[in-house]
């Protein structure tokens, strides 16, 4: 395989690819970064290659992996504080590494011709909430939820994608659920930016204002 039919066949899944390394890092650049290493990883064992129906779990399994190398590589991005037991800290803002995705991310379903229902499930997957919340979890069980909850693959999917095995996925599911539920609001509704009180409404846009200067 020639470097162009090779980039042909990756880059169409570029898109999802930084969706979902967005939602590992919580950070766009990092994402960004990550993706074109996977590419790198990709072209390095494109020969292991059987058939273009495989190539984005194949992709996925290198991105995910190219994330987890990426947090214990920076122990102090593999989970966020929690907020300060007086509720001084917003949890928004212990993430400090944290960069609201860019509107063309969420709008990937719709480009894909996704079902309305995918559509819904893509667009909380990249809300502020939601993507805080999962910055609290350990990277493996992060990694676990992401791929079984929101990319909805079968537990023996995610356990050969991780080289776990199903009960680990389980068991790594379970807590991560429960995880998640302490820093979730109750209502999905809620996991939007705007729900947020006017303290961390204030600060997360003071902090986006810093990082663009």
């Amino acid at each position: 395989m020639d470097r162009e039919d090779f980039t042909l066949l990756v880059q169409r899944h570029q898109h999802e690819l930084t969706a979902h390394c967005y939602r590992m890092l919580a950070s766009v650049e990092d994402a960004q970064d990550l993706v074109q290493e996977t590419f790198v990883r990709a072209w390095d064992k494109r020969e292991s290659i059987r058939e273009a129906s495989a190539v984005r779990a194949w992709l996925y399994r290198i991105a995910t992996n190219a994330c987890l190398d990426f947090l214990r590589r920076r122990p102090e991005r593999s989970t966020a504080p929690d907020r300060a037991p007086d509720g001084a800290v917003p949890l928004a803002v212990s993430v400090r590494w944290l960069q609201p995705a860019p509107e063309d991310l969420a709008a990937h379903a719709q480009a894909r011709e996704a079902t309305p229902d995918e559509v819904v499930i893509e667009r909380e997957a990249l809300e502020l909430a939601f993507l805080v919340a999962l910055q609290h979890l350990p990277p493996r069980q992060r990694a676990v939820h992401i791929l079984k909850d929101v990319q909805g693959w079968s537990a023996q999917g995610v356990a050969d994608h991780l080289e776990m095995t199903v009960a680990g996925v389980n068991s790594a599911l379970q807590r991560a659920r429960e995880s998640l539920r302490r820093y979730l609001p109750p209502n999905r509704s809620d996991w939007a930016a705007s729900a947020a009180s006017e303290v961390e409404r204030d600060l997360l846009q003071r902090y986006v204002a810093a990082t663009e200067a």
